[in-house]
């Protein structure tokens, strides 16, 4: 069995030396990487061969790449690179590693051609400018074989660890067994359909029901799956730290006993040793010689089966190196990665990166996949503001300041000719755009010209011009150009609407992604809002629970609409109190909106002050969250009121009597407003659906989450009051979930 390397990964792996630099340079985007090849290649002769593959084996590694180009005439192969800015700003450690490619590529093509030497060209292209540096060097087949050889040597002790490890991975997960006594309620459904698209290749949608295990019951079939499916990694994505810290759970039960790698991946201000530092071995001790200790950090590492983020901190700190960025590199040999959705369906996502750079064949699961929609359109939106773009101004050099100042003319122009609060442009504002790429390079001729920290206001108004600008690119029908004012200030936002042919090619690249959650019903809005394949499976797994746990009961009588809401307090005051007398113990009651949550509060503590209650605050600490959260204690007593779709109303785990009943007084639905409409308006446009998508959907979605906090176990019991008459609406409890047994809730009174 041989081990397939990139040319680029061997080089990284062995080549790599030195600092460990974030300074901002700037660089050119991968579409201008990309015509700057295309560029230098059109210069070169009819015979000119471009993106030539190259392979070679060396024990048992199989190192195979595309060098950028050869010229048959004068036996030349090229290494492209483009930059911006001056020649001699190129770190050293970079040209070493660009070298240590070029060479290797000269050797598979010695190899390849019987070549008894070859003549070799470092070619750095200067988007600005489109002059061509080029530094060259000859060299005798038998030294450039000797250099491959000294390459994959360095190389060859790991891989054959990470092949033998493989193996014996494989032959391990090949018999996994489940690591419990038998399988829940709806966990061998969920598990069979997650295995079925793994070995089919296929997306799968799963609304499975909040404690019938979802992360064991997901993550085992994968893991089953993987020595047949040859899966090389699986990636756990979730949305909040409590569902990521179950995955790692899972995967260490799991894994006990194989060789299963397991690595979580942090954000990188919660991993950050040093927040009052850069990224650069001027600065940062952990930094400052970075690639000269990985080697050594990395074969520690090992020692860990889980790679956690005490684990990374413990290793990290003990060789000196960055915690976080020595998990970036250990996500290159690990089987089962832990971390946000970002990291796979961002714009530009680590993981989905390293897996087209290195051929991997992941399988991604997607935890409460309910959040996605909001999650992936936040993705693709980008804002900008007034009041930034005057800040930056005022701390701009003055060639950026100038260009900056071109920026808030079109501006100005753009206020005059849109004088409403909130209105969609018809398309995207070419003056404005036109100057915002024109000071966005200033800046970056300046960060050129003098490497250096921006000013805090500037730097952060340049990368929201260059998100901006790189929406804008790919403008199209699946997002609006909106312009809101408010007095003297007023924002610009590309904002998505549909993120589907952004994440398409996500989904195209894994070999399967299951989503999965408690609701993801109608499955047909997340397919058509993200993007999932035609051939994406559908499950609604069996809940463990019965309708004898859960008391669900509609108050009809009451309406929670805007215009009615003065009307409703007094009556749910009298509902909530009579439930509480009737059955005491902890209770959550949730509310559209902090107003209206403040409302009902005070009505309620006014007539019935006997009765404990504590409410969320507006902007709430992660203390003061915690602390809320402590008041449900077993055999505590008292109504905690939460705002619906908050921090209380998913992701919490509140069993047995810490729990035993909730009051959702709205139907969830979104705020109407401007932006909301227009939302409606486009996917009534793009999926004849525009109410449904825009308000029912999520709205009912987060009805569901938050009566899912009240029944976690098998031995719970208690009651959930749907409070307003539209829940008697048919079109509303069809989205309901199956098992609940919907009865009256009594009278106020």
């Amino acid at each position: 069995m041989s081990y397939v390397v990139a040319v680029r990964a061997l080089c990284e792996f062995t080549a790599k030396q030195g600092d460990l630099d974030l300074r901002f340079t700037p660089s050119p985007t991968a579409q201008e990487g990309i015509a700057g090849h295309a560029t230098v290649t059109g210069r070169r002769g009819p015979g000119y061969q471009a993106e030539v593959a190259l392979s070679g084996e060396h024990g048992p590694l199989l190192v195979r790449g595309r060098a950028d180009g050869y010229d048959p005439a004068q036996n030349l192969i090229e290494e492209i690179k483009t930059y911006r800015g001056q020649f001699a700003s190129i770190p050293d450690n970079h040209r070493h590693l660009h070298w240590a490619q070029l060479r290797v590529y000269g050797h598979l093509l010695c190899a390849q051609l019987q070549l008894e030497r070859v003549n070799l060209a470092l070619v750095y292209y200067d988007i600005g400018s489109g002059a061509e540096t080029v530094l060259r060097e000859t060299r005798e087949a038998h030294e450039l074989a000797a250099l491959f050889a000294d390459q994959c040597q360095r190389f060859v002790a790991w891989a054959e660890q990470e092949l033998a490890r493989r193996g014996a991975r494989d032959a391990a997960l090949a018999t996994l067994r489940f690591p419990h006594a038998d399988f829940r309620t709806g966990q061998r459904q969920l598990a069979k359909a997650v295995f079925q698209a793994n070995a089919s290749g296929r997306c799968l949608l799963a609304q499975a029901p909040t404690g019938i295990g979802k992360t064991v019951g997901s993550l085992f079939p994968v893991l089953k799956a993987a020595p047949q499916e040859r899966i090389d990694k699986v990636l756990f994505l979730a949305a909040r730290t409590p569902g990521r810290q179950l995955a790692l759970d899972a995967a260490a039960t799991l894994g006990a006993g194989t060789p299963l790698r397991v690595l979580e991946l942090a954000a990188r201000e919660k991993a950050c040793e040093h927040p009052d530092k850069s990224c650069h071995g001027e600065s940062c001790p952990l930094a400052r010689g970075f690639y000269d200790r990985l080697p050594a950090a990395r074969q520690a590492a090992l020692a860990h089966v889980t790679l956690d983020r005490a684990a990374l901190r413990e290793v990290g700190l003990a060789h000196a190196v960055c915690p976080y960025y020595l998990g970036s590199e250990m996500a290159r040999w690990s089987d089962v990665i832990v971390g946000d959705y970002n990291y796979w369906f961002d714009a530009g996502a680590m993981l989905h990166g390293l897996a087209l750079a290195n051929q991997w064949r992941v399988s991604v699961l997607v935890d409460e996949a309910h959040n996605m929609v909001s999650r992936a359109r936040s993705m693709f939106t980008s804002s900008l503001e007034r009041g930034a773009l005057r800040a930056a101004r005022a701390a701009a050099p003055p060639l950026a300041k100038k260009a900056l100042g071109r920026v808030t003319r079109a501006w100005s122009a753009l206020d005059k000719e849109h004088g409403a609060p909130y209105q969609v442009l018809p398309a995207l504002p070419d003056a404005l755009l036109d100057a915002l790429q024109a000071a966005a390079s200033a800046i970056t001729d300046h960060l050129a010209e003098q490497p250096g920290p921006l000013d805090p206001a500037l730097q952060r108004f340049y990368f929201e011009a260059l998100h901006f600008a790189r929406l804008a690119d790919s403008f199209a029908s699946h997002s609006l150009c909106d312009f809101t004012r408010d007095g003297r200030d007023s924002a610009l936002c590309i904002r998505n609407v549909v993120p589907a042919p952004f994440l398409k090619s996500r989904f195209a690249l894994a070999h399967s992604t299951t989503l999965f959650s408690a609701t993801l019903s109608p499955w047909h809005y997340y397919a058509d809002a993200l993007g999932l394949p035609e051939d994406t499976a559908w499950i609604d797994v069996d809940s463990p629970f019965s309708s004898e746990q859960l008391a669900v009961r509609v108050a009809s009588r009451i309406s929670t609409r805007y215009q009615h809401r003065a009307a409703s307090l007094a009556p749910i005051a009298e509902l909530m109190a009579s439930q509480y007398r009737d059955r005491p113990g902890n209770y959550l009651a949730f509310f559209s909106s902090f107003d209206y949550l403040e409302q009902a509060a005070a009505l309620f503590a006014e007539r019935h002050p006997d009765i404990p209650a504590w409410l969320q605050g507006r902007r709430m600490s992660e203390a003061e969250r915690a602390e809320f959260l402590a008041r449900f204690v077993p055999g505590g007593r008292g109504i905690g009121f939460a705002v619906l779709g908050g921090a209380f109303g998913e992701g919490i785990d509140l069993p047995g009597e810490r729990l035993i009943g909730a009051f959702i007084a709205t139907l969830g639905l979104p705020q109407v407003n401007p932006v909301n409409e227009q939302l409606r308006q486009r996917l009534e446009e793009t999926f004849g659906a525009g109410y449904d998508y825009t308000y029912l959907y999520p709205g009912v979605q987060k009805v569901v989450q938050a009566a899912g906090r009240v029944v976690r176990t098998m031995a719970d019991h208690g009651v959930v009051v749907l409070i307003d008459d539209r829940f008697d609406q048919p079109r509303v409890r069809e989205l309901l979930p199956r098992w609940w047994g919907i009865g009256r809730a009594p009278s106020a009174g």
